[in-house]
């Protein structure tokens, strides 16, 4: 499944003013990685958003987004948001700024 190119470049100019962002291919799109961390990623139409659990719960009552499951498990820090939930830029920088939020609180995943 190819992703959306156009939401792949409103991300990295959001997050270009960053030191340390790099872009790794993974859950069929692209993801924007933090201080070696994953921050928020591009799966076709939806963005991937790594919250946190708590606010990834409060994302969840939005109509627009919808909990990560991998292999039958939801997983807990993670939500898919819609392309109604973040069309305005307001929206938009919202999502953003609540995966900056969390990156410094999130475990990087352990090297190969």
């Amino acid at each position: 499944m190819a992703y959306n190119t156009k939401l792949a470049d409103r991300i990295r100019e959001a997050l270009m003013h960053l030191p340390v962002v790099t872009e790794k291919e993974m859950f069929r799109g692209i993801c924007f990685m933090v201080d070696d961390k994953m921050c928020i990623c591009v799966s076709g139409d939806e963005m991937l958003c790594r919250l946190g659990a708590d606010a990834a719960e409060d994302a969840l009552e939005n109509n627009f987004v919808r909990q990560m499951i991998t292999r039958g498990k939801p997983m807990k820090d993670y939500v898919y948001v819609g392309e109604e939930a973040y069309l305005n830029k307001k929206d938009f920088d919202r999502w953003i700024q609540l995966c900056l939020d969390f990156n410094p609180l999130a475990k990087a995943s352990k090297k190969r």
